[in-house]
């Protein structure tokens, strides 16, 4: 699922080179070029760019420059990707630190040994304020507020697939995610920092089992194993005594799930996985199970436009922390999100888009437990393209939160506008 939160100007100069033989999800454009340098441009106005309640919220005009880099390099059996992208905001309203600065650096190798076998590994690099609005794929959004300091997050993955039979196939994966924010206890005193909160890695190994039932259909059998460390050495409590360390919120999790993917024709397709989630929170001596799912549609009924639509139901991480004893501390929320976009190509130059995405999370624990939390995104786009080489951009996006948790609720708009040219 694309984002609303890209920049709406973009200048581009690029060479041509070799087409390879080996080139995963390449357009004929990409494919075409080895290298790629760009930079982007746009204006915005954002009317609570802090993400606080309405009484404190702040307003600001502003702008956005993100030059990037990247490299594709199809080979035989090889593709290597990477790119590096530097966004550079300015807020008019800040009397002070009136620029955000945030670097991403993006790998990517697939290899494919055979026609039967596969091997693909990523990472993402991030060091930024703000947090993902939209999670790829509808998932849902852990920390939808603004942070007041830089954060690093890292997610790096690596994936096997076996054609075992021409009916059988076997996908074995690994992921880790790590993040570390530099807010720590000296900067909030005496509340508890987004160190204490969210400081942490997390792991998940995967093994699922595809069946070529007809085909158009595929069954999927897996099991994912899950383990989320808290990091920091800061307490969860840090105005009262015993304290209590990060690391109770520790976790693991048991996913056992099935699922079927389905082609219905040329243009049409869906995907579900249903099962259930146990989670084990060893340091407060608490267990759970509750269900899991991940299902979703595609449409593609046009040339350029499609409509993409799902649900997801788990446990996700949350900034709440609510403590009730030493061991019964808010862990994690359970979470079910919904999701849908549209990108329609209303005419030859005109591509309008659309995004929704709403979801409902229940906490897990402490004070806050069977506490709900609302979360809505929304965001439409149009791109109009004045000739091939020059594209103008306007977009509003739409946030709310509402909680059962004191000061969290905020409404945020944002509009913008911007260039993209191309050579």
């Amino acid at each position: 699922m694309k984002k609303l939160l890209t920049s709406a100007g973009l200048i581009a100069l690029s060479v041509s080179g070799v087409q390879a033989a080996y080139a995963p999800e390449l357009s004929d454009i990409e494919r075409a070029k080895p290298w790629s340098i760009s930079a982007a441009l746009r204006g915005f106005y954002d009317d609570n760019y802090t993400t606080q309640t309405d009484a404190l919220k702040r307003d600001s005009f502003g702008f956005e420059v993100t030059p990037s880099v990247s490299l594709n390099l199809p080979l035989d059996q090889t593709f290597i990707g990477l790119k590096y992208e530097y966004s550079l905001r300015f807020f008019e309203d800040r009397s002070s630190d009136k620029y955000d600065q945030s670097h991403k650096f993006d790998g990517r190798l697939d290899h494919q040994f055979s026609e039967r076998y596969r091997l693909s590994l990523s990472d993402s690099f991030v060091i930024a304020q703000e947090p993902d609005v939209f999670s790829p794929g509808g998932g849902a959004v852990a920390v939808p507020l603004r942070t007041e300091s830089d954060y690093i997050r890292n997610l790096a993955s690596i994936n096997f697939a076996a054609q075992l039979t021409e009916l059988f196939k076997m996908e074995l994966g690994y992921g880790n995610t790590y993040y570390d924010y530099k807010q720590d206890s000296g900067d909030t005193a005496p509340f508890v920092s987004r160190s204490a909160l969210l400081d942490r890695m997390e792991h998940l190994a995967s093994l699922n089992f595809r069946w070529l039932i007809v085909p158009e259909t595929d069954a999927i059998v897996g099991y994912q194993f899950g383990v989320v460390d808290f990091t920091s050495d800061e307490s969860i409590t840090p105005t009262f005594a015993p304290a209590i360390s990060s690391d109770i919120r520790n976790s693991r999790s048991h996913y056992l799930f099935g699922g079927v993917d389905h082609r219905f024709n040329s243009q049409f397709s869906g995907s579900i996985r249903l099962g259930a989630q146990y989670v084990d929170y060893y340091n407060q001596d608490n267990s759970t199970v509750s269900p899991y799912a991940d299902a979703s549609l595609t449409y593609k009924y046009n040339q350029g436009s499609y409509v993409q639509a799902g649900v997801t139901h788990s446990r996700t991480r949350t900034d709440v922390a609510t403590v009730r004893t030493a061991t019964d501390v808010t862990a994690d929320q359970e979470t079910t999100a919904v999701y849908a976009s549209v990108n329609h190509k209303i005419t030859s130059n005109l591509v309008g888009s659309l995004l929704v995405q709403g979801q409902r999370g229940t906490f897990e624990g402490g004070l806050a437990d069977g506490d709900v939390e609302y979360f809505f995104l929304g965001g439409v786009n149009f791109s109009y393209t004045i000739n091939p080489h020059l594209l103008a951009e306007l977009g509003y996006n739409f946030d709310y939160l509402t909680s059962d948790q004191p000061n969290r609720e905020y409404t945020r708009n944002r509009v913008y506008i911007g260039l993209r040219a191309t050579y």
